[in-house]
């Protein structure tokens, strides 16, 4: 398909789908409609890319053929899926394609499946494996699941947003991927951040150590990203503490359903959790850092918003 052929909308215009509606902005794809539930950050996005700010994702499906979900959790899409709601994506659903990014329950994109199909919708999962900048310059990593009809339709819209694009299969399979990817993300990053935490107070030189590091068995994607941010307290948020938690807590949920125990995945769990226990859930991820490190927790940083 042409990018002409494209009439996107975007529900859900936080750090993530913003920066993906500018990136195909920028790629000449017409973007027709955005909407949140914050409201002035949609009428914001939509002032920049002047097209319409939306009071419902009705709306967005009315003036919209292709549109991206990027929603928080599944409470969220169930609530923008709703039947029987004048709000919901479904009051305009036929011949829609819906491509949902936020990372929820396998089994809630199955349920979106099906009812999309049946308002005569076509409904795609595209789980990120990437941050913000990667959805600036369209070099996300995008693992996609549904109907093979649904993901050739999006595939050369898809292609404009990512680096790398793979289908993983039916409906839910692509969410157990990006599960187990942000699993084993979160326990690296809290592995690091022991790590750190120790190097430090056995007096050891942090930038040294990250060093040593990079050139070892402890070396991953979380150091490259982390670490330095973990040394100087910097934890401006790219990919949230409260996001840590709950990706963790569909990777346990799936452990559960396969009668496994997940020692690790279950103690990075419960430090993210206690991050948003402290308040703390909206900073990085690399914040885990805080409760590791002697001295952090209580100590006080304007910077970072830590108490």
């Amino acid at each position: 398909m042409e990018k002409q052929s494209y009439r996107i909308g975007f529900v859900g215009v936080g750090r993530m789908g913003a920066n993906m509606a500018r990136c195909l902005k920028d790629k000449g794809y017409s973007v027709m409609a955005v909407q949140d539930v914050n409201s002035s950050a949609a009428t914001m996005l939509a002032q920049e890319l002047k097209c319409v700010a939306a009071n419902d994702p009705a709306e967005v499906a009315e003036i919209a053929d292709t549109i991206f979900t990027v929603v928080t959790d599944d409470q969220a899409m169930r609530r923008i899926y709703a039947e029987g709601e004048a709000t919901s994506l479904l009051t305009h659903a036929t011949g829609r394609l819906f491509i949902n990014c936020a990372t929820v329950s396998p089994g809630m994109h199955v349920e979106v499946e099906a009812l999309a199909e049946k308002y005569g919708a076509h409904s795609l999962e595209a789980c990120m494996a990437s941050s913000i900048p990667q959805a600036r310059d369209g070099s996300l990593y995008l693992m996609c699941g549904g109907r093979q009809i649904a993901f050739d339709r999006a595939k050369p819209l898809l292609e404009s947003l990512s680096a790398a694009l793979r289908y993983i299969g039916p409906s839910g399979e692509a969410a157990k991927v990006k599960a187990l990817v942000n699993m084993v993300m979160n326990i690296n990053t809290a592995g690091l951040a022991e790590g750190l935490g120790l190097g430090e107070a056995l007096g050891l030189d942090l930038t040294m150590l990250r060093e040593v590091f990079a050139q070892t068995g402890a070396n991953s994607r979380v150091l490259e990203t982390d670490g330095a941010d973990m040394q100087a307290r910097d934890h401006e948020c790219y990919f949230s503490a409260s996001h840590a938690a709950k990706d963790s807590g569909i990777a346990l949920e799936l452990g559960q359903e396969a009668d496994l125990v997940l020692p690790l995945a279950t103690a990075t769990c419960e430090q993210y959790r206690r991050l948003e226990t402290l308040g703390k859930g909206e900073l990085d991820k690399s914040s885990v850092a805080e409760l590791t490190f002697r001295g952090r927790e209580m100590s006080s940083n304007k910077d970072t918003g830590l108490t």
